[in-house]
């Protein structure tokens, strides 16, 4: 039995149907281009003209996909046709399908914006043409659309660093409301004085709720939204068509492309897009990239100190190349602001995606060796779960036994308000409104049983007070009250005994009880 002749199958259309406007003076040659049309199994609608009001007309009314025109018509012309149209759009699919188009026009035709062209003695390459106009068409309008939101998540980007200051600053006006209404309803017996300090709590929180929305609004992630993993890296493989050189073959690998998870498809994006393009600045001779999404369960001992562990299962993506690779030097600070190799570059790239894997809850890992390539691993964690305090509950344990807080905070208000607060509820606070001052106390006091403080401190920041009061002896639990959308780096910390972090603006009962938390746990080990 012969073989059967190896026809290409014909390239799959975008549209349901083509809206075919036809420029053409000659019913016979129209036929043929409709015959042509017929013949590739083309579902297709189609208007002719042949002067330029039922030409503009036709533009506006029947809204075409591809437009194929003759060269030269009594009144009327192809160039002007092309003209009249990229005045209105400059991307529409335009054929010219004419029997006098000589070499040299036809590469001016080119040049103004015509986007191929057959000769009526040769309409066999007409249905491919158009499938090919219309497929890359579309192509480059979605990868337009990919761009202008890479561009607008980037505008978010630098408007997130304005919004960060200014919601710290916020925060801090708001956490005396906060504490200051908690310790108002502690008067039960005055019925008036616990409903005020409810109205004042209530208003602050919804000031921080404020302050939280604007921030998040200005990093483009208002609310979290399932992000499924094939809808991602299909877009991710839109924006890189237009940038991947010749040499460079580009493979994404995906396990399960129906995979969905909580998080930001914008931010995401703009993470794996930066590290797809450092990829392909490390193979200026080309070379492999490849980017594989797969479940991986981490267990307890992956993470590192720093990290909080998360033993759920995990998504994995990986961005892999085979380029020039990167020394100890290098890897050592990747991550540090402004530190880069590059002429030109900001040294910002790869900070800004660790800052977003990390608001996904999740991890980075780089594995590299000069001349062996890089690889980038994240870690998403696919089940995130949060801890919520509890209200109403027993408050008799949150007591203090009189044990001695320093508390060293820069703002006054809040100062006065955590102290008067942690006296209320049974302990000795002692207020330091400085690392200095925190130091003078002890030399003059000795050491206290814990010490509470700010970790955003301007004259004497928290990681210089720490190192100074261990210096001074003081060797127990520190709790550090931190801006969750900035927490202290905690590789810089010196080493204490426990350290447990409180988000800011403080919420009382969280307050109280990780106290007791450090207190117990303190006392525990030293009795034991």
């Amino acid at each position: 039995m012969p073989d059967k002749p190896n026809t290409p199958l014909p390239l799959p259309l975008p549209f349901p149907q083509i809206r075919v406007l036809q420029i053409e003076d000659s019913l016979p040659d129209a036929e043929l281009v409709i015959s042509e049309l017929e013949a590739d199994a083309i579902d297709f609608a189609v208007r002719l003209v042949d002067d330029e009001a039922s030409y503009l007309h036709e533009l506006e009314d029947f809204k075409p996909h591809i437009i194929l025109s003759d060269l030269s018509m009594p009144g009327f012309s192809g160039e002007r046709a092309l003209e009249l149209l990229r005045e209105r759009d400059r991307d529409l699919p335009f054929i010219y399908v004419s029997a006098t188009l000589g070499e040299e026009a036809a590469i001016a035709a080119l040049r103004n914006g015509a986007t191929d062209y057959i000769l009526k003695q040769n309409p066999a390459r007409l249905a491919s043409a158009v499938r090919r106009a219309l497929r890359e068409h579309e192509a480059q309008k979605a990868q337009r659309r990919a761009e202008a939101e890479l561009i607008r998540a980037q505008r978010f980007e630098s408007l997130a660093m304005l919004a960060g200051g200014l919601s710290h600053d916020l925060r801090n006006l708001l956490q005396p409301l906060l504490l200051a209404g908690e310790s108002l309803q502690d008067y039960q017996d005055d019925p008036r004085l616990a409903r005020l300090g409810k109205l004042v709590r209530d208003c602050g929180r919804r000031g921080l709720d404020m302050v939280q929305s604007m921030l998040s609004f200005a990093r483009g992630a208002r609310r979290a939204e399932q992000v499924r993993v094939g809808a991602l890296l299909d877009a991710l493989n839109l924006l890189l068509q237009g940038s991947v050189p010749r040499n460079v073959n580009l493979a994404i690998e995906v396990d399960d492309p129906e995979l969905s998870f909580s998080g930001n498809h914008t931010e995401l994006q703009q993470c794996l897009l930066n590290l797809c393009l450092n990829a392909m600045q490390a193979m200026p001779g080309g070379g492999d990239l490849r980017i594989e999404a797969s479940q991986q369960a981490l267990a307890r001992d992956f993470f590192l100190e720093s990290e909080t562990p998360n033993e759920c299962r995990h998504l994995r993506l990986s961005v892999i190349d085979t380029g020039e690779g990167m020394d100890q030097e290098t890897l050592a600070h990747l991550y540090e602001p402004f530190y880069t190799t590059k002429e030109g570059g900001t040294g910002l790239g790869l900070l800004s995606c660790k800052r977003i894997v990390a608001s996904h809850g999740g991890v980075m890992r780089v594995e590299s060796a000069p001349g062996q390539g890089t690889s980038f691993h994240i870690y998403l964690p696919l089940i995130v779960q949060f801890e919520e305090g509890v209200e109403g509950e027993d408050d008799e344990h949150l007591l203090g036994d009189a044990e001695r807080v320093l508390v060293v905070v820069e703002e006054a208000a809040q100062l006065s308000l955590l102290t008067d607060t942690l006296d209320a509820w049974g302990y000795q606070a002692h207020a330091s409104q400085s690392g200095t001052a925190a130091l003078q106390w002890i030399e003059a006091h000795g050491v206290p049983d814990l010490v509470v403080m700010d970790a955003d401190m301007n004259l004497f920041t928290g990681v210089r007070t720490l190192a100074a009061l261990i210096e001074h002896g003081y060797r127990r639990a520190v709790v550090l009250l931190a801006r969750p959308d900035a927490p202290p780096d905690l590789e810089e910390m010196p080493e204490v005994e426990h350290l447990y972090l409180v988000d800011k603006p403080v919420a009382t009962f969280k307050l109280l009880r990780t106290l007791r938390e450090a207190l117990e746990v303190g006392r525990s080990e030293r009795e034991g």
